[in-house]
């Protein structure tokens, strides 16, 4: 099963938390479960399709705190492991949200 991670966090990160981080994503890697991760921009551009005319709004955005600012692409055995791996992911980075869509195909 395949799970796409992405997360909202609360703090920029310091030394300590990209060496704990780069030891959580090269456990990963070695264990096959990473497939990708990254950063991403914070707002991007939303795009609208109503009634046949595409409407194109670039950010960023009065909200961008909101907005998903990391992502992992993950396969794992079942959501209850994706989850835990998540559980991981936050006790590392500490306050903030995050959300796990399963990808199908």
């Amino acid at each position: 099963m395949r799970f796409l991670m992405t997360n909202v966090a609360e703090k920029t990160a310091d030394e300590t938390l990209q060496i704990e981080m780069g030891k959580f994503i090269e456990e990963l890697s070695k264990a096959g479960v990473l497939l990708a991760t990254g950063g991403m921009e914070l707002g991007g551009s939303v795009i609208k399709s109503t009634g046949g005319e595409i409407t194109v709004i670039d950010g960023p955005f009065a909200e961008a705190k909101e907005m998903a600012g990391g992502f992992a692409l993950i396969e794992v055995r079942s959501r209850e492991e994706a989850l835990e791996l998540t559980r991981r992911f936050f006790k590392i980075i500490g306050d903030g949200e995050g959300r796990i869509q399963q990808i199908y195909g």
